[in-house]
């Protein structure tokens, strides 16, 4: 059974729609990657898929189920606009608001010890809030968002504001979450991380759907007619190859249509060259985001 399960989702804000006939589904133990620019409708999705608003029509199921408050308990919630209680320290925080998720106070603690730990925070649980610099806020809000192991995490932005080394924290702890069978839905901009965690993709552009799938097909669907080599010493014209050039110390090999990979490979071993690497060249995710949502990057 789907954790989320979206059907022909729409919503309109006085003459804009912001959700144009969406439609998805979030898998137990898979990241899908939420993107798409600015304004293209990410927020609205999440907030009907928590049932913070209601959609013009269209139907959403968590679990095979319309949201109900038993389900509430079920899901954690990371929202790109953060807000602390800024007297209370962050232990205080955790366990009243962990509360409110039925958890009892000494399982409360016990969980909160374990991801304080494993967040590099727990030397700061008995610091106030107001004390705690974005990135340390930050943590303390993840942490809450995951402490009652929640079977669907919905992430929105969670690496803004992180240091490198808190970056990496985070990345581990989702990854754990999706092996240990928790849907995850992650929206970010960072193109980087979605490549990094997500098994699918769903980029969005003006409330619609305009990529949706597995990752590595999606990036294989893309795939330019080139490959990157590195060699010992130079290469000459190989035939088949229309076009070299430089590319992060190696060459990309741009081939003329009706020529493969394989047949440079074969060239390049019988003239006795050293070959170093040699790969068929995949965009990143981010040039496939700005290849689809019309952004010049030339």
């Amino acid at each position: 059974m789907a954790a989320v399960e979206v059907n022909h989702l729409y919503k309109s804000y006085a003459d804009v729609t912001a959700v144009n006939d969406l439609t998805f589904s979030v898998e137990p133990g898979e990241v899908l990657g939420l993107i798409g620019p600015n304004g293209a409708g990410k927020s609205s999705t999440i907030k009907i898929i928590l049932d913070f608003m209601k959609p013009d029509s269209g139907e959403v199921k968590i679990f095979g189920q319309e949201m109900n408050e038993a389900l509430k308990d079920h899901i954690g919630y990371l929202p790109e606009e953060r807000g602390l209680y800024k007297k209370l320290t962050a232990i205080d925080l955790i366990l009243y608001l962990a509360s409110w998720k039925g958890m009892d106070k000494a399982t409360a603690e016990k969980k909160a010890d374990i991801l304080l730990e494993q967040t590099g925070m727990l030397e700061y649980k008995n610091k106030k809030n107001k004390e705690m610099s974005k990135g340390m806020g930050q943590l303390i809000q993840f942490i809450i968002t995951i402490i009652h192991e929640p079977d669907l995490v919905i992430l929105d932005e969670p690496f803004a504001g992180l240091d490198p080394v808190r970056t990496e924290t985070i990345k581990n702890i989702i990854a754990q979450l999706r092996d240990d069978g928790k849907a995850i839905i992650l929206s970010t901009h960072q193109m980087n991380k979605v490549e990094e965690l997500c098994d699918r993709v769903l980029m969005i552009n003006k409330g619609h759907t305009v990529l949706y799938g597995d990752l590595m097909e999606t990036k294989a669907k893309f795939r330019r007619n080139s490959v990157q080599v590195a060699v010992d010493g130079e290469l000459d014209d190989i035939p088949g190859v229309i076009e070299s050039k430089l590319n992060n110390g190696s060459i990309e090999l741009v081939l003329a249509p009706d020529t493969t990979p394989q047949t440079i490979l074969d060239r390049l071993r019988e003239r006795g060259i050293t070959i170093n690497r040699f790969e068929v060249t995949t965009p990143s995710l981010n040039e496939i985001f700005l290849d689809l949502a019309g952004v010049n990057h030339a």
